[in-house]
């Protein structure tokens, strides 16, 4: 039951893309193509940034209070051995001399440490900063 108004039969001449229409589609879909595998690259490299800089920045968390932990020992060890000498002491001016003995030794030990700490600070910044900085070199070229 085809008749001449039946919109389905095939007496209709078939639809034809011009050729300008269908380059043109082509060419959308081919830089469509390439921008995408553009982003995935340049996502797939700040994945592994991101995950370069966590591992700098744990590895240095880690290695900060494993040298708390080693400070913390020596300090309470420090304490210990004085407590131990003043229980040996038989007069004031002996413990005078040894509380300003070691109160002078641990003010000298603590700045010790606190410059370790800020040396280890810096350290670990600077390795965290540093996939950061191999990243955005990838993507802007220095000004120079």
């Amino acid at each position: 039951m085809t008749g001449a108004t039946d919109p389905f039969s095939a007496s209709i001449i078939p639809f034809e893309v011009p050729e300008q229409m269908r380059a043109f589609a082509e060419k959308g879909a081919a830089q469509a193509r390439e921008n995408y595998a553009k982003f995935k690259d340049a996502a797939e490299t700040h994945n592994g940034t991101v995950e370069a800089v966590f591992t700098c920045a744990s590895k240095g968390a880690s290695e900060y209070t494993a040298k708390l932990v080693e400070f913390m020992k020596a300090n309470t060890s420090a304490q210990l051995d004085f407590a131990q000498q003043l229980f040996g002491l038989k007069s004031p001016a002996e413990a005078l001399e040894l509380w300003t003995g070691h109160t002078r030794k641990q003010f000298e030990t603590l700045q010790s440490q606190a410059k370790e700490l800020v040396e280890l600070s810096q350290r670990v910044a600077a390795e965290t900063a540093e996939p950061i900085k191999a990243s955005a070199s990838k993507y802007y070229p220095s000004a120079a």
